[in-house]
This record gives structure tokens, C-alpha cells and sequence, in this order.
């Protein structure tokens, strides 16, 4: 018997509908269960072919857990490696890679000092920095915002050079990235499962967040299948198997906003009865499908292309990306959410 286990930590709705939904199935040699730990031995098999994270960017202990557990054997939803080593500034970097637009970005350094640190520490910091330089590249308006972690935490819309310096004091230890900010007229984000399933959801950040998902942009066609080409794109040169891409249209330009999320917010009461059921019925059947192809003692991650293209030494070239659409009005108005 296979086992499928989710590994989460305050959300209700969608962990017991994963299972429930896994275990309606009746897969052969195949069950689902919430993941129970009552002891960590290094280098021991778990009892789970599969475990879908939800929770270890939160909890250290459950990091280290997942990492062993794929280190024997376990397919871990998210690759618990990549997900230690990636955040949101490579994440663009490696987006201009693969032909994804994404809005101008530089980072900085904390401005307080990291811990046991001093100035000696920065010696090969050059002082000032280039400010003027990043200005004239950024402008303004601007955000400036965590280089890694989640959600809209310490994110923050600066106007001017002086608000930029008072918010960056602001910050303390947290190294912020300081961003162009993209004056859209649409915005989506998009679920993808797997690296090849896609679910583009109509958003607006603008809205108090239990209406975010209540939105009706009108964009062609043409816009819609090039936001699923980066989406895909993106979580297979990331690896990710479960992630939201947040994108901003703008002159008929989808950039990338967000896609550094590899624990999506996937509650009923947020995205809504149908984008949950997709979310369900669509992460059931891949767990189903990893537990599937799982093999016993063996490497079973995801590594992205990028990973894998490194290891044998090759980097990823800029492709050309296609033409952005325009956009324009649909025939006829669309449903808060695009099925796939």
C-alpha cells in the first residue's frame, strides 16, 4: 500500500478535502492521510510515497523532516531543497532567462547590519550605492519589498527618493528588493500543478481580500494562452509542483509579479467554490500520478530545468518570447475564473 500524506498547519478547508477526495477515488494500493511524526531518524524511510507540503517554510523541524524523507525516497510536494534555496529575486533573474517579462528590479542590503556582523563585514559593499543609477532604472512610483517570504508582509509604495530612504530604514535587517511598480489593468494568478496544469484566475489586489477573487477583466484570448506559456515556463525551469503565478497586465504586456509561492493559498472561503475544486480534484490526481510513477529508494523530486541544465553546465539562454497580445475586449463577458 502507497501512502499520500499532507503535511499542513492552520488551514481547514483544503487538507481534508485532498484526502477525502484522494480516498473517494479508490486508487488501487493507493491511501491519503494527514503526515504524522512521532520520531525523525536520519536517513530512515518514511511511510509516505508521496507528501504534499503545506506548512515547512513556517516550521524549521518539518524542513529538515521533508529533506530526509526525499533524501530516502519520498516524493516531496515541494522539493524541500529548491524551496530552501529560492526566493523572489532570483525568481526574476531567472524569469528574464526564460523569456518571462517581469517588472525592473535591484536589491539592497539589509540596513541594519545582519547579526555578528560589522562594518568590516562589508568591505567589498561600495559606499554610497549607486542610488541615482537605480532610480533612473526603477522610477517611480515603486514598491519596495521582501527579497524572500510570502504574502503582502512589510511591502511598501514609495513615491519619491525621500519615502524610499525612510522606508528603507524602516525595514531593519530584511533585505528588501526595490521594484517598478506596474500600473495594470488586469491582473491574474494562476495555479499550476505539476508544471503543466493551469488554473488562470481573474484577481484584484485592490479589493478587500475576501472579494479579491470577485473580478471580470476583459482580455482576449491570445492574452490568456501566453500567461499560460509563462506560467508553465516558469514552474518548470523552478520545479515547482505547486505554485501561483500572479501576473499584471500592462500596454498588452502580461509581467510576472509573483511566483515565488509554493504553498498557495488554497481555501474555500478566499478562491471560491470552483477555483477550490479545481484545486482539489486537480492536486488529487497528481499526487495520485507522483504515487503512481513513484519507485522505492530512488531520487523521486522534481528539479527544475534550470537545476538540471547547471549540473551539466548549461545555463538557460534567453528565448525570444512571442508577441504580447493587445489587449482588447472579449465578445462577451467572462466568468471570474478560467477553467482549464
Amino acid at each position: 500500500m502507497k501512502k499520500i500524506g499532507i503535511l499542513f498547519g492552520r488551514e481547514n478547508t483544503y487538507p481534508q478535502a485532498f484526502v477525502d477526495r484522494i480516498n473517494s477515488k479508490s486508487p488501487s494500493g493507493i491511501v491519503a492521510e494527514a503526515v504524522r511524526i512521532d520520531k525523525v531518524q536520519q536517513a530512515a524511510p518514511t511511510e509516505y510515497a508521496v507528501i504534499v507540503d503545506r506548512i515547512s517554510q513556517d516550521v524549521p523541524f518539518y524542513r529538515a523532516y521533508l529533506k530526509n524523507a526525499a533524501i530516502s525516497g519520498t516524493a516531496v510536494i515541494n522539493n524541500p531543497f529548491w524551496w530552501s534555496a529560492d526566493e523572489k529575486f532570483f525568481n526574476n533573474a531567472l524569469a528574464e532567462k526564460v523569456g518571462v517579462p517581469v517588472p525592473k528590479t535591484v536589491i539592497l542590503p539589509s540596513f541594519e547590519h545582519p547579526e555578528d556582523t560589522s562594518d568590516m563585514s562589508f568591505r567589498n559593499l561600495g559606499y554610497p550605492l549607486d542610488w541615482q543609477g537605480m532610480f533612473e532604472y526603477i522610477g517611480f512610483p515603486a514598491f519596495m519589498k521582501p527579497f524572500a517570504g510570502g504574502g503582502w508582509k512589510n511591502v511598501y509604495k514609495v513615491h519619491n527618493s525621500e519615502e524610499m530612504f525612510a522606508t528603507h530604514r524602516e525595514t531593519g535587517r530584511l533585505v528588501m528588493m526595490f521594484q517598478e511598480a506596474i500600473d495594470f489593468d488586469a491582473y491574474f494568478r494562476c495555479y499550476c500543478i505539476g508544471g503543466k496544469y493551469v488554473r488562470i484566475m481573474h484577481y484584484e489586489p485592490r479589493n478587500p481580500h475576501h472579494l479579491r477573487y470577485v473580478a471580470n477583466h476583459q482580455v482576449s484570448a491570445e492574452m490568456l494562452a501566453t500567461i499560460e506559456d509563462y506560467v508553465i515556463r516558469l514552474n518548470q525551469a523552478l520545479g515547482y509542483d505547486f505554485n501561483t503565478v500572479e501576473f499584471a497586465t500592462r500596454d498588452g504586456v502580461p509581467y510576472a509579479i509573483d511566483f515565488c509561492n509554493p504553498a498557495p493559498d488554497a481555501d474555500r472561503n478566499s478562491v471560491g467554490e470552483e477555483n477550490f475544486e479545481w484545486v482539489v480534484e486537480t492536486s488529487a490526481n497528481y499526487a495520485i500520478e507522483r504515487a503512481l510513477a513513484h519507485k522505492d529508494g530512488h531520487d523521486n523530486l522534481t528539479w527544475g530545468s534550470y537545476l538540471k541544465g547547471a549540473t551539466l553546465g548549461n545555463l538557460p539562454a534567453v528565448p525570444a518570447a512571442p508577441e504580447a497580445p493587445k489587449a482588447k475586449a472579449a465578445p462577451k463577458a467572462r466568468k471570474a475564473s478560467t477553467k482549464k
